[in-house]
C-alpha cells in the first residue's frame, strides 16, 4: 500500500482546519445579529382616582351653605386663601342680604365682589371667615365619560353627594338672562339649591360650578342632565372685578 509522504499529510490537514474555520465563521456572519435585550424603564403612572366617599372628605371644608334674602338658598365654593365664594348668579341675584355658612358652622354676611349673568356666575366676599379657610383645588381635563361628583345643598339638604359622568360638552341652555353657553353636561343627581355648588373630577379638582338641571316638563326636578360653567369660565366672571384667585 503507497504511504503519502509525512508533510503532505500534515499540509492537508492544516488545509482542512483552515477550510472548516473559514466555514464557520462563513456560517456566522451569515446569520442575522442577536436581537437586542429590551429593558423595562420607568414610566409614570396616572393618579389614583379617588373614591366618592374621598373627594366628599376632601371637597366638603371648602363648600359653603348660601341663603339670599328669606328663601332663596344654594352653594357656594371657597376657591381661594381670602375666603372668596364663586357661585351661581341666579342664586344671589336680587337679594338684599346674602348669608353664608360655613362648613364649622360659622356664618357671614357677605357681599357681591363681582357678577358675570352671561355666564350665571356670582363671586361673594364674607365679612367674617371661618378660623380655618380651606380652598378647593381648581382646574382638571374634562373628557366625555369621566367620573365626577356634585356637592351641594339641593332641596336644602346640606352637602349632598352625587356621582355620575361627564354627559357632553359645549353645551347651550336657555336660562332668564338667555342662553348660557360652553356648559358641561353631566348626570349626577342635582336639584334647587345644588346651583353654586362644584362639578369635581375624579382626582378631587373643581372642573366647574353647576348652574342649571333640564327637565322638559315644569317641575323643577331632575331627570338625568345638568349643567355646570367650566371652572375656567367662571374664575374670569366680572373680568377686573373679581379679586385674583
Amino acid at each position: 500500500m503507497r504511504s503519502f509522504p509525512r508533510r503532505a499529510v500534515l499540509a492537508g490537514a492544516i488545509a482542512a482546519a483552515l477550510a472548516i474555520t473559514i466555514a464557520v465563521i462563513a456560517f456566522r456572519w451569515g446569520q442575522p445579529a442577536p436581537a437586542p435585550v429590551t429593558r423595562p424603564s420607568p414610566s409614570p403612572t396616572a393618579a389614583e382616582a379617588l373614591t366618592v366617599n374621598d373627594i366628599y372628605e376632601t371637597l366638603s371644608p371648602s363648600v359653603v351653605f348660601i341663603r339670599a334674602g328669606q328663601s332663596a338658598t344654594g352653594t357656594g365654593l371657597i376657591v381661594n386663601a381670602d375666603g372668596a365664594v364663586l357661585t351661581a348668579y341666579h342664586v344671589i341675584k336680587g337679594a338684599s342680604e346674602i348669608e353664608l355658612t360655613f362648613a364649622d358652622g360659622t356664618k357671614s354676611a357677605a357681599e357681591i365682589a363681582a357678577a358675570d349673568p352671561s355666564i350665571d356666575i356670582a363671586v361673594l366676599t364674607p365679612v367674617t371667615l371661618p378660623q380655618l379657610v380651606v380652598p378647593a383645588v381648581l382646574g382638571g381635563r374634562v373628557s366625555i365619560g369621566d367620573d365626577v361628583v356634585a356637592i351641594g345643598n339641593q332641596l336644602s339638604l346640606h352637602n349632598s353627594t352625587t356621582a355620575g359622568v361627564v354627559s357632553g360638552l359645549d353645551r347651550t341652555v336657555g336660562s332668564d338672562g338667555g342662553q348660557l353657553t360652553g356648559l358641561i353636561q353631566f348626570d349626577a343627581a342635582v336639584n334647587p339649591g345644588s346651583s353654586g355648588g362644584p362639578l369635581v373630577n375624579a382626582r378631587g379638582q373643581t372642573i366647574g360650578i353647576v348652574v342649571a338641571l333640564a327637565n322638559p316638563t315644569d317641575a323643577d326636578t331632575f331627570i338625568g342632565i345638568g349643567f355646570a360653567v367650566p371652572i375656567g369660565a367662571a374664575l374670569g366672571a366680572g373680568d377686573d372685578q373679581q379679586p385674583q384667585l
